[in-house]
């Protein structure tokens, strides 16, 4: 099969994805072999290649995948032959430690993810745990599907763990493939939204999909955040955020990693009044379980932009130059 592999920690201005064949792979007993249709492009993908984040080399990188079900390993139950299917960031845990036990999955010391530690889908096929598989709901494409299951449910835990209300102010930093799904989910359960990015297309999109403020990272809301969620990939964001925030309000860090060192924070200044930092770290099975249904109900509308696999090392440095509107998608040749 043709794969697009990492071989080398590089810049990605290196171009350092590698087409070449690999064996198709087999499936274990209770594995599905998925013939890959479409794959989000995700920030994280630059940490993995620029080393922000160590994966296994060399990897077959890509964990918003989409496609259907090719084979079944001897002891699928969950699924059939041709199902559509959609797998995440999360590809498996060790099932029995106090945080698997709590449902705290994510945080599990053998956690497992897709496209850094097991082959993801920037092939033409994958395998997966049936466990760790999700069916698709039937309103999005194959390319808005893809976006859902990293942007769209790790958002989702983000709107989940602020700790927001109805009616409460919500202030987005970054306005890219998660940022665009979240602002749906937030108008939808009635919060008020502020966007703050460079970008005048982004601001542009963020209006369109229900943002009743945009303005640049440094600019002054019209009133103080309950809740900040940073999606920036630099530091600086985060004393920006905390400056509008409001007493006893929570900002929430979206990402895995930071290109650059968060610098020194006022203590007085800036986070006394009870402000909350809130990390976010991977996602559970049923953060996705959960969003999926939910936004098929929505119902979301992802906005993509579809590219072919041969060029993810350009759409990847696109979307770190911030010029990818929505969400990039590689789409997986036959």
């Amino acid at each position: 099969m043709k794969a697009m592999v990492l071989k080398e920690v590089s810049p990605i201005e290196k171009e350092p994805l590698q087409m070449i064949d690999l064996p198709d792979p087999v499936p274990g007993s209770k594995e599905i072999l998925v013939k890959v249709s479409a794959c989000g492009v995700c920030h994280t993908e630059l940490d993995e290649i620029e080393g922000r984040i160590q994966p296994k080399l060399p990897i077959v990188l890509g964990h918003e995948i989409v496609g259907r079900v090719e084979r079944l390993g001897p002891e699928v139950e969950r699924f059939n032959l041709g199902d559509r299917v959609g797998i995440a960031w999360i590809n498996s845990t060790c099932g029995k430690c106090n945080f698997c036990q709590k449902g705290n999955e994510n945080l599990c010391q053998e956690f497992k993810a897709t496209g850094c530690h097991a082959h993801g889908g920037y092939a033409r096929y994958t395998v997966i745990s049936e466990d760790f598989a999700y069916l698709i709901p039937e309103p999005f494409s194959d390319a808005e599907a893809a976006p859902l299951l990293c942007a769209g449910a790790i958002g989702y835990r983000d709107l989940r763990l602020s700790g927001m209300e109805g009616g409460q102010t919500l202030g987005l930093f970054g306005f890219g493939a998660s940022a665009h799904i979240v602002i749906q989910v937030a108008k939808y359960w009635g919060y008020e939204i502020f966007v703050f990015t460079r970008s005048g297309e982004h601001r542009e999109l963020a209006k369109k999909l229900g943002a009743s403020w945009t303005g640049e990272p440094q600019d002054d809301p019209p009133k103080k955040l309950h809740c900040a969620i940073d999606f920036t990939p630099v530091g600086e964001t985060v004393p920006i955020a905390l400056r509008v925030l409001e007493k006893g309000g929570r900002l929430v860090i979206a990402v895995i990693r930071k290109r650059n060192p968060i610098p020194p924070i006022d203590y007085a200044q800036l986070l006394w009044d009870e402000k909350e930092i809130k990390s976010v770290a991977n996602i559970t099975r049923k953060d996705v379980e959960d969003f999926l249904p939910l936004a098929a109900k929505i119902p979301i509308l992802p906005e993509v932009q579809e590219f072919e696999l041969r060029e993810a090392n350009k759409v990847l440095l696109s979307l770190k130059q911030g010029k990818i509107q929505g969400a990039g998608v590689l789409r997986i040749p036959d």
